[in-house]
């Protein structure tokens, strides 16, 4: 027998290991990169806010679309940049909560947890309204009778079922369904923005790519920056299924930036195809209710863009699924860090899916789109506000996340200069790009920053009595290798960490 063989055979004990993961339940290392890439495709649904967000962006930096995508194009690509720092050394399932808190400490990484926590929800309820809005949309145009408001309702409502199935039969599931809508809607957009392209003709590219000349256009630029970086966030939502990925710490930041690149490109390319388009026509696209659809019909290509938009709704289905898959799994992890009750950190059975953060979740996220449709509010109103809400917590945890980056790598020993340069450089231009969006949301009556500052009480409030009732350790539990994972590995006894 050779040495190695009797290492193998008698290996020496090595202590330290527990005998479960502190995240134990989920299904562990079952699912690859194209899951992954499926899960922040879906979250980011590019199909969806290829057209949406640029509307969207028309109407707060007006003649300045483009750029504001691009600039949000840069941020992204360094938030994610950045996120990968924490996703090459490990594996959790908190995403920029457990990231922040190993970072920051405690505080902050409550903090993080609270604003992803509503920049998931916020989207989540935005996809669901966006989803309806199109259903609705596509079938007035069979049946103009028809009353809106139930249709609504109702689409929601079928919407909400869907997410639910989707979220406790399994990651597999949900992200292979994801995925397939994302790659069919985003064919279809694609084949039809370069038809629309070639329609339109040559391009004004001083009109298409215009600048800011004056103070307020930069602050209207950076409004929009701000807005367009909605149509990029959940690009980390990958991050969170980190303890069931395989090879995670390759494949994770792998997705991330992916996802940040490709969905860029299509952005572009459909911010360009609608400002050109409509400037070609003499109309404004702030004012349209459907500019793609708008856009085919003007130039002789009705079916297509009814073939679009079917496509559009479905991808509004699919970042719904998304975004509330990434939410469920950061609850999960509040609550094995003991933020919330432990009845939150149960897993199913059968699929190893967080079926009890999915209850908690679910019924919140359909209330409110079925209070807002039923109240009355236009929908497109309600997507807005639900939008800028869900922006402002997403870019809260961003810029929690960069700035808990150097930190965390000057701890471990690994700091370097152009993490920290890009870490330092996102912090400070999604800082000021919030400040300039509350800025201009509260000056054309806007009610981002009431509805942020409320949410932020709120959810300060509920944490520091869980945090009483539940313990006050420390908080940002990751995936850890267990002692039956390790040659010679000997279980040491550990505080329980869902506890």
């Amino acid at each position: 027998m050779t040495a190695l063989s009797r290492a193998i055979a008698r290996p020496a004990p090595v202590a330290g290991f527990g005998e479960r993961s502190p995240l134990h339940g989920l299904e562990r290392r079952r699912i690859g990169v194209l899951d992954l890439a499926a899960q922040s495709v879906a979250a980011v649904a590019p199909a969806a806010a290829a057209t949406t967000v640029v509307l969207l962006v028309a109407g707060v930096a007006p003649g300045m679309t483009v750029a504001a995508i691009v600039a949000a194009a840069v941020l992204s690509l360094g938030v994610a940049r950045t996120v990968a720092q924490f996703a090459r050394r490990f594996a959790a399932a908190g995403g920029l909560y457990t990231y922040t808190a190993r970072g920051l400490g405690t505080r902050a990484g409550l903090a993080a947890g609270a604003a992803i926590v509503t920049g998931y929800a916020a989207v989540a309820m935005f996809a669901l309204l966006g989803g309806a809005y199109y259903g609705t949309y596509l079938l007035a145009g069979l049946w103009p009778a028809l009353d809106r408001p139930l249709v609504a309702a109702g689409a929601v409502v079928v919407e909400t079922a869907i997410v639910a199935f989707v979220l406790v039969r399994g990651i597999h599931v949900s992200a292979r369904v994801a995925l397939v809508v994302e790659v069919l809607s985003v064919a279809l957009i694609v084949v039809l923005l370069g038809v629309l392209l070639l329609y339109v003709g040559p391009l004004d590219v001083g009109s298409v790519l215009a600048m800011p000349s004056t103070g307020g256009e930069a602050v209207a630029l950076a409004a929009g920056a701000v807005v367009a970086v909605t149509a990029f966030v959940g690009f980390e939502s990958a991050t969170t299924l980190g303890v069931e990925a395989v090879s995670p710490l390759r494949n994770v930041p792998r997705a991330i930036t992916g996802t940040v690149v490709i969905s860029g490109a299509l952005f572009v390319l459909a911010a360009v195809t609608q400002v050109a388009g409509f400037d070609a026509l003499g109309a404004d696209l702030a004012a349209s209710a459907s500019p793609l659809n708008d856009l085919a019909a003007a130039y002789g290509l009705g079916g297509w863009g009814v073939i679009a938009d079917v496509g559009i709704a479905a991808s509004f289905v699919a970042c719904a699924i998304g975004s509330t898959t990434a939410l469920v799994r950061v609850l999960f992890a509040l609550s094995r860090d003991g933020v919330l009750p432990t009845r939150f950190g149960a897993t199913h059975r059968r699929f190893g899916t967080p079926a009890a953060a999915v209850s908690l979740a679910l019924p919140l996220i359909a209330a409110v789109p079925l209070l807002l449709v039923g109240g009355g509010v236009d929908m497109r109103d309600a997507m807005h506000a639900t939008l800028s809400v869900g922006a402002a917590g997403y870019i809260v945890a961003y810029i929690l996340v960069c700035v808990a980056a150097p930190v965390f790598l000057r701890r471990i020993g690994e700091l370097t200069l152009l993490p920290t340069v890009v870490a330092a450089f996102s912090a400070a231009a999604l800082t000021a790009a919030l400040i300039a969006f509350f800025v201009d949301d509260t000056a054309t009556g806007g009610v981002g920053l009431a509805v942020v500052s409320v949410i932020a009480v709120v959810f300060g409030v509920i944490v520091i009595v869980l945090r009483r009732r539940h313990g006050s350790g420390s908080i940002g539990a990751y995936d850890e290798p267990t002692a039956s994972e390790v040659l010679g590995g000997v279980p040491s006894p550990r505080p329980s960490s869902d506890a």
